[in-house]
This record gives C-alpha cells, sequence and structure tokens, in this order.
C-alpha cells in the first residue's frame, strides 16, 4: 500500500469496506501514526477524531460537567475541611477508638475517685430508707431517713467538687489528645498531661468564670427573694404570696433560658482556645465569642444534641446498675453488706457512664472548634498542608501540636500572618530563630 495525496489504500483482509480519508485529507481526518513525516501504517479502526463528541462525565454539583474537587485528606479522625454534623460526631467516635486508653482508660479514673463519695451517700440515704420500710414504728424511724438525706447531700456536694476538679484536668488532657489525632498522630497520657499541665489553671478560672456568668441570674432572683421576704413584702395571705412567686418564676425562667442558651453557646469554644491555643481565662472567651459569631443556631444545635445523646447513653449504661443499687439498698434492711453491695453498684453505673459521655462531650467541642477555624480562617489549608508534610515524612512530628497556634490562621480574631506559605511566621513545627 501507498501513502500520499489521491492514492488508495488497499484494504487488508478482514478490514471493513469504509475506512478513514488517507494521509492528506479532508479536514478532521485520520493522520497517520506520528504525525507529518511519521511512519505510515494501518489505519485506526474507530471513527475519525472530531467525528463524535466527548463521552459524558458523571455529573458533579453544579452541573453536569462542573469540575468536581478532590476529596479532602483524611490523615486522622476527621477529613481536613469544613465539618458536617456527621464528620463531627464520627471522629469523636474514632477518636474514643484510636486512643482507649488516652479517653475511655482515663475517664474512667477520673469517674471512679468523683463517683465514689456520692454513690456511698445515696447508699446510706438508700439504707435509711430501708431500715423505715422494714419498721415503721421504730424510734428513729424519722431521724433515720433524715440522717440518710444528710448524708445524701453531703456525699453529692464532695462529689461535685471532685467531679469539678477531675473532669476540668481531664477536658485538658483530652483536648491534646484530640489535637494530635486530627494528623493520625496518637499521645500517650503521660504526654498529654505534660502538654496540658501547664494549662490547667487557667482551665479552672474560665470553668468558674463561666459558671458566675450563666447562673449571675439564679443568684440575683434568690438575692431579691431574699431582700423581699426581709422587708416583709410576703407577709399577706399564703394564695397571694404562691401566685405572685409562681408568676415571678415563670417570667424570670421565660427570659433565663434564652440568658442560658445564649452565652452557653457563645463561650462553648473557649477550653479548646485555652489548652490549644495557650490564651488567658478572658482572651479565650473573646476568641470564643468571635469563632461562634455567625454560626450560632448550628452550634447550638450541635451542642444540644450532643447533650440529649450524651444523657440517652447515660441513661442506658447507669439505670440497670442504679436500680439494682436501689432495690438492694432498700430492701436489705439496713444491714452493712446490702449497703456496700449498693454502693457498689450504684458506683459502677456512674463510672460506666461517665467514662463515655465525659470523652464524648469533650470531642465533640474539640471538633466543633476546629470546623470553626476551618470555616472562618480557611484553617483546613493549613493542616492539610501539614498532613501533607507529615505523610512525606512517614510519621507525625510531637511539634505537630505548634499548628494550633492562632497565628496560623487568616481570620478574625487571628494573629497576622506574615511569614512566608505554608506555616507562616512559626516555621512548620514552632518558632524559628
Amino acid at each position: 500500500m501507498t501513502d500520499g495525496p489521491g492514492s488508495t489504500p488497499d484494504v487488508p483482509s478482514g478490514w471493513a469496506a469504509e475506512q478513514p480519508p488517507p494521509y492528506g485529507g479532508a479536514a478532521g481526518s485520520w493522520a497517520s501514526p506520528g504525525g507529518p513525516g511519521g511512519s505510515a501504517g494501518p489505519p485506526p479502526s474507530g471513527p475519525p477524531q472530531g467525528a463524535y463528541p466527548p463521552a459524558p462525565q458523571a455529573p458533579a454539583p453544579g452541573g453536569p460537567y462542573a469540575y468536581r474537587p478532590p476529596d479532602a485528606p483524611r490523615p486522622g479522625i476527621i477529613p481536613l475541611r469544613p465539618l458536617a454534623l456527621g464528620d463531627i460526631l464520627d471522629g469523636t467516635i474514632k477518636l474514643i477508638r484510636s486512643n482507649p486508653k488516652a479517653t475511655l482508660g482515663l475517664s474512667a479514673i477520673v469517674a471512679a475517685i468523683t463517683a465514689i463519695p456520692t454513690a456511698i451517700g445515696q447508699a446510706f440515704s438508700f439504707r435509711s430508707l430501708g431500715e423505715l420500710l422494714s419498721d415503721p414504728y421504730a424510734a428513729d424511724a424519722v431521724s433515720g431517713p433524715l440522717a440518710g438525706g444528710t448524708s445524701q447531700l453531703i456525699g453529692g456536694l464532695v462529689g461535685y467538687v471532685m467531679t469539678f476538679v477531675g473532669t476540668t484536668i481531664l477536658t485538658g488532657i483530652l483536648t491534646r489528645v484530640l489535637g494530635r489525632a486530627v494528623f493520625g498522630g496518637r499521645i500517650t497520657v503521660g504526654e498529654a498531661w505534660r502538654l496540658a499541665r501547664s494549662r490547667v489553671p487557667a482551665l479552672f478560672g474560665l470553668v468558674l468564670l463561666q459558671g458566675l456568668i450563666l447562673l449571675l441570674p439564679l443568684l440575683a432572683l434568690v438575692a431579691v427573694f431574699v431582700s423581699l421576704a426581709a422587708a416583709g413584702a410576703f407577709d399577706g395571705t399564703a394564695n397571694t404570696t404562691a401566685a405572685a412567686a409562681v408568676v415571678v418564676g415563670l417570667l424570670f425562667f421565660l427570659t433565663y433560658i434564652p440568658y442560658l442558651l445564649f452565652f452557653y453557646t457563645r463561650l462553648s469554644l473557649a477550653a479548646p482556645a485555652v489548652v490549644l491555643e495557650g490564651r488567658g481565662v478572658t482572651d479565650a472567651m473573646t476568641r470564643s465569642w468571635r469563632l461562634v459569631k455567625g454560626d450560632s443556631w448550628r452550634v447550638l444545635g450541635i451542642l444540644l444534641l450532643t447533650s440529649l445523646l450524651a444523657a440517652i447513653i447515660s441513661s442506658v449504661l447507669a439505670v440497670p446498675f442504679s436500680f439494682g443499687g436501689t432495690l438492694i439498698g432498700m430492701l436489705s434492711g439496713g444491714t452493712a453488706a446490702g449497703t456496700i453491695v449498693a454502693a457498689i453498684l450504684l458506683a459502677i453505673g456512674q463510672v460506666l457512664a461517665s467514662m463515655i459521655t465525659y470523652p464524648f462531650q469533650a470531642g465533640v467541642a474539640g471538633l466543633l472548634y476546629a470546623d470553626r477555624r476551618m470555616r472562618a480562617e480557611a484553617f483546613d489549608l493549613v493542616l492539610q498542608t501539614a498532613a501533607a508534610r507529615n505523610q512525606s515524612q512517614g510519621w507525625v512530628h510531637a511539634g505537630i501540636d505548634d499548628l494550633w497556634h492562632p497565628g496560623y490562621g487568616a481570620g478574625p480574631g487571628s494573629a497576622p500572618y506574615h511569614g512566608a506559605p505554608p506555616y507562616g511566621p512559626y516555621g512548620p513545627y514552632g518558632p524559628q530563630a
């Protein structure tokens, strides 16, 4: 066969009768392999170039041929992009599963220590009720329940103080664990404690100040009622006094609930800012206020859903043990063995419930903080760059914790971003000389 204008190629045996035009033919015809000056070869069996439109691609958001961005990298517990609700809950579960000793183990220890006083107080209270049921005409039929109620109150107060201390420290440690888990790194309890230890005083101050802000209207209401009672404002008839108290109480709670939800939402990200950014108490509260601003309803919804899920999980885990401990404490007739068994069952129920709910709530708060930084400050770009560096090195450097410093953000509330990309003024793993 020959090539060239005006020539007609011979059709080999087995080929279709209709073949593409020869080299140098009409526009849109097939060229010989290699282009002009290339070697001749058998014509392709497909249609000539340009004869049919390109094959359609899979539809993407924004239209059938829109650009589909690549999936965000996921080196750790979350994809490094703004998070949906499912990402936050899934990331929290992955945090617990990937770091069981630092989450479940540490939470169980804290829960066990804080649950003991409350469980003992409840056991003594149920013992007193059991004695009353077994012999209602005994000499101490009235003083026994009163003593049991007092022991329950004292145990509850001691347990509350210990819970406040334990959960505050636990929040700092779990937040450090989460900060490393975002990049796929793991951290021991000892290392997390060394990193969070210096932030514990600020966490205590933050919790106290937040509690004061949230309870301030209640304290003001109590002060008003005490002042009115001292002035004799409630010396009228009982019905009038009760009606006035009910009206005032309803009006107060109708205004207090929005107040409580508003400040609870706006200050919900202050603890991660204290631990991961090294901020002070008031600075962390201001930081949380700015991060939540513009997305308050979504943050509130996630926080309320988290509280609901935590309450359901806590009830499912604790109710069987609480029910069993209550029955044993009341039906044991006030024996020492029954009281001990009741206290153990009550403590086990509280430990199991708290062991899950503590890291669950801390994980959701930490991932909400990360999500708001990615949405408000494009912080996901910093995280993705650091993740790529970790992947190229083959390991997660401990200095990755410094990336949570506010100097890496680019939005409101962040320090100026003057350094060269991708790490800003602090270098890839901490401040540079």
